[in-house]
């Protein structure tokens, strides 16, 4: 009988599940969108039920592709950041989660920043002040939702990730605990502690006993209620932010190694062994994971909050594409974009400028622009932004010293998500950033790597060694030429959208 690990990747726009076997190959798939509510411009939100139900939509599709196979355990990965409260008895949630993407916290992180609170913070997190993380939008709810946030204080109610939130449904309520990879993403955890910091939870008025246990990204954390999974009990084992997931689904187990997940938005994490690797150019000091010897490894991180998320806007928002993998060939059919400089900042700019109040733009229109110059500027977009981030990550460990982090002049960029199947993408960023770009068999290497952390601390894979040997490439993409001229127009383009809501 074939050994299969059920993994779970609640993402941002809905919710994959994947039947991994123990050669590494994808046995079964089933995937569920779920609503994306705007109620205010900036403001991202869902509904925790949704989430919820495309998780158990999603898990009968894959389970019965595969065939009801033998399912040893399971693995979860999930958007990070994002703020969900729940009742701790009935697992309700009394209003909509805050998600990763919501800008409404951007006035606070500017006070709090003129206050001269943000090194502080900065030195306990290894994150920055800004709305993208988890513990301002609680502030927001303890400042603007008091019947809400009285459950909160009175512990009735609870908080925490996606992550923490689906264990919870999952065990019928019986666990409340998150792993030390999202925990390193609220602005509330001592990452070399490896802790909850009182601290932090005193300045930010959220109360410790509405936070979930940490526990290791791989080890036993529960068992699945038959009653509200499935008629299923099976131990949940592995747990990870999504791009760290990614990272350890990519075999990216050695300092140096580095992988970009072209998702909603693209996230290039390079893994730093047990060292935290601080930067002043706008990267993110995270953890990776933490295994049962409470051992850590930690990553260096430039998050880009808007790569894929532009082509659903261009296919979405202007009509310009049929459907996402349209872009390649219409892109193809030009030679460039015909100077035309496309800024996807529609929710504001991540790494490495961290601007909130940055605008998308288009720059360059002339009578001769075609929607293919549109949708190529899109596709060099996504590898300028990718660029970016690799670029002050090699000047970092430059200045540093430190030649094996983050990744050496010719190491290869593992690349991983929806929009890595985009050859045109793929070739532009080997050029962009003249190394290597090589894509795996297996493209979902989020839920791959929730697979992989899982069946290490159920026996299914003995060590990382062996979790290595099942990485196949699908495609090396060798850097071609450079084009600096356009990405010299590109930084000129985004300075001119930086504090455009301001």
């Amino acid at each position: 009988m074939v050994i299969s690990v059920l993994a779970i990747d609640a993402g941002t726009t809905g919710v994959t599940a994947a039947v991994i076997t123990e050669s590494g190959a994808v046995a079964g798939r089933g995937y569920q969108e779920f609503r994306q509510y705007f109620p205010q411009p900036g403001w991202v939100e869902h509904l925790p039920e949704g989430i919820w139900q495309a998780t158990l939509a999603a898990c009968a599709q894959a389970l019965g592709a595969a065939g009801s196979p033998a399912v040893a355990c399971m693995g979860i990965t999930n958007q990070r950041e994002t703020a969900v409260i729940w009742d701790r008895a009935t697992l309700a949630a009394p209003r909509r989660a805050i998600v990763w993407q919501d800008r409404r916290t951007a006035a606070l992180c500017e006070q709090l920043r003129a206050d001269g609170r943000e090194p502080r913070i900065a030195a306990l997190t290894g994150l920055r002040l800004d709305p993208y993380f988890t513990a301002t939008k609680l502030t927001w709810l303890a400042d603007n939702e008091p019947s809400v946030w009285a459950g909160v204080t009175d512990g009735s109610l609870v908080v925490g990730t996606v992550d923490a939130y689906l264990i919870a449904r999952l065990t019928g309520g019986r666990r409340h605990v998150t792993d030390a990879s999202n925990a390193s993403r609220t602005l509330l955890f001592d990452i070399e502690a490896c802790q909850w910091s009182a601290e932090l939870c005193d300045f930010f008025s959220v109360p410790p006993h509405a936070l979930p246990e940490i526990v290791p990204s791989t080890g036993i954390v529960g068992h699945t209620d038959p009653a509200a999974f499935l008629g299923l009990s099976v131990p949940i084992t592995g747990v990870a932010g999504d791009q760290q997931a990614a990272l350890f689904g990519q075999a990216c187990f050695v300092p140096g190694a580095a992988k970009c997940t072209y998702g909603t938005g693209s996230f290039v994490l390079v893994n730093t062994g047990g060292q935290v690797v601080r930067s002043d150019a706008g990267l993110l000091s995270t953890v990776a994971w933490l295994d049962q010897s409470g051992t850590l490894t930690y990553a260096l991180e430039g998050s880009v909050f808007v790569t894929g998320a532009a082509i659903q806007w261009l296919r979405d928002g202007l009509g310009l594409l049929a459907d996402a993998a349209e872009s390649e060939a219409l892109a193809g059919s030009v030679p460039d974009s015909g100077g035309v400089v496309f800024v996807p900042a529609l929710t504001g700019l991540g790494a490495p400028d961290w601007d909130p109040a940055a605008r998308g733009a288009i720059f360059g229109l002339t009578r001769g622009t075609t929607r293919a110059h549109l949708v190529r500027a899109a596709l060099e977009a996504i590898a300028f932004e990718v660029r970016d981030v690799i670029d002050v990550m090699t000047a970092g460990a430059a200045a540093r010293g430190d030649g094996a982090h983050p990744p050496g002049p010719h190491q290869a960029l593992r690349a991983d998500g929806g929009a890595s199947t985009n050859d045109l993408l793929l070739q532009l960023q080997a050029d962009q950033i003249q190394r290597p770009v090589e894509r795996p068999v297996v493209a979902e290497t989020t839920a791959l790597g929730a697979a992989f952390l899982a069946g290490l601390a159920a026996g299914v894979w003995s060590s990382q060694a062996e979790l290595a040997a099942t990485w196949q490439l699908d495609r090396r993409f060798a850097p071609t030429a450079r084009d600096d001229a356009a990405h010299a127009r590109w930084r000129s383009a985004v300075e001119q959208t930086k504090r455009w809501a301001g």
